[in-house]
């Protein structure tokens, strides 16, 4: 197993159909790779900063093909045997975004990038899809994706050993890279701490299907009584929170809004926020509850070590292995509450955490792009 301890990476339009599969790139020639997405904040940042002879073509804009855009990539229209049939790339790399596609689809996907000379490349960001409540669907399409691949990715050791046991494939481990800017970390790691009490965060969003923000509520508030100026502050989604939206979830807002009138919690409801304006969010909290009864891995958390806040993360899936973290008890079976109160002292113990330093980010990514590029290059020497 190996391991690996803004701006965006370069992209370019389709090129002109090929008739035949692709010849061979000469050494130290570019490597073009198809990855879905390509606009993502993840996938723009395991690209190198300087241009390293890896271009990423741009995501198709669903409503257009012909185009390209940079903010809207779902559906990803790079996931079609046709698009592969047509386009022009050495490597195509599946992180995401195949949520709703039919395992059939995605073996014909496969099939068509290895008909036409190219290579395979799977990131195992998820061993559970976050969106769904039954994990069927899932395991097929993974199942799929792992058996056609001529490398395969993810991000922590434990999630590594995991794939190795489910599917007999052992990944490389790549580390997630930063989430924000590097521009904009140091800009927050220049500012003082927000003043006032300690600050801890639940973020109940959309309320996705691992969200359990309505099981570790009753805790949260127990722990934050007992302990000395510390805020509970819960941030909602109107969808979720206000109105009549088929996403509103009544029961959970009547319970914040009397918890919120009784001066247990602070309530904000809000629509959604642009990055500035979640990463001024993240910033002005102390720590972050992640309310998850099932998952993998974490973005959220990233961008939090990001801006110096506190995670305090649940036992399921592999949030210890990406970085420093409070745990506590909980997956779909079981609930701990005692332990998420311990996560929470413990935080509020620990007081303020400094966050990573752009200088490690840095150092990461770069890492992480050659660990890319190395990969890219195995791929290309499959059989």
């Amino acid at each position: 197993m190996s391991v690996v301890p803004t701006t965006s990476s370069p992209v370019t339009t389709l090129r002109p159909d090929r008739s035949t599969s692709p010849s061979p790139r000469a050494p130290g020639a570019t490597t073009v790779v198809a990855s879905v997405p390509g606009s993502h904040v993840y996938v723009r940042h395991v690209a190198a900063e300087q241009p390293d002879g890896v271009v990423r073509l741009a995501d198709p804009d669903p409503d257009d093909p012909t185009r390209t855009t940079t903010t809207r990539w779902w559906p990803p229209v790079m996931l079609s045997p046709e698009w592969v049939a047509r386009a022009d790339f050495d490597v195509f790399h599946v992180q995401f975004g195949f949520d709703s596609w039919e395992p059939d689809r995605l073996e014909a996907v496969a099939q068509a990038v290895h008909a036409r000379g190219a290579r395979l490349v799977h990131t195992v960001h998820d061993l559970r899809n976050p969106h769904h409540t039954d994990p069927t669907l899932h395991d097929a399409q993974l199942r799929v994706l792992l058996a056609h691949a001529d490398e395969v990715l993810t991000l922590t050791a434990g999630a590594a050993a995991e794939v190795e046991r489910r599917h007999g494939r052992r990944p490389t481990v790549v580390p997630h890279p930063h989430v924000v800017e590097l521009g904009t970390m140091a800009s927050y790691a220049a500012r003082p701490r927000p003043a006032g009490p300690f600050r801890i965060g639940l973020h109940v969003k959309s309320l996705r299907a691992s969200l359990a923000p309505e099981v570790v509520l009753p805790a949260l508030v127990e722990a934050v009584a007992d302990l000395p100026d510390t805020v509970l502050q819960v941030n909602g989604h109107r969808d979720v929170l206000d109105g009549d939206s088929p996403r509103a979830d009544h029961a959970l807002a009547a319970e914040l809004r009397r918890l919120d009138a009784a001066g247990a919690l602070e309530l904000h409801v809000h629509d959604y926020l642009t990055d500035a304006e979640l990463w001024d969010y993240l910033h002005r909290l102390d720590a972050s509850v992640l309310p998850y009864r099932f998952g993998t891995h974490s973005g959220w958390l990233e961008a939090c070590r990001d801006l110096g806040t506190a995670v305090v993360a649940p036992t399921c899936g592999f949030f210890a292995d990406q970085g420093p973290v409070h745990s506590y008890d909980l997956d779909e079976e079981r609930f701990d509450a005692d332990s998420l109160v311990a996560a929470v002292r413990a935080a509020r113990d620990a007081g303020p955490v400094a966050p990573v330093t752009v200088a490690e980010r840095r150092a990461q990514r770069a890492a992480v792009a050659a660990a890319h590029r190395e990969v890219y290059g195995r791929a290309g020497q499959a059989s």
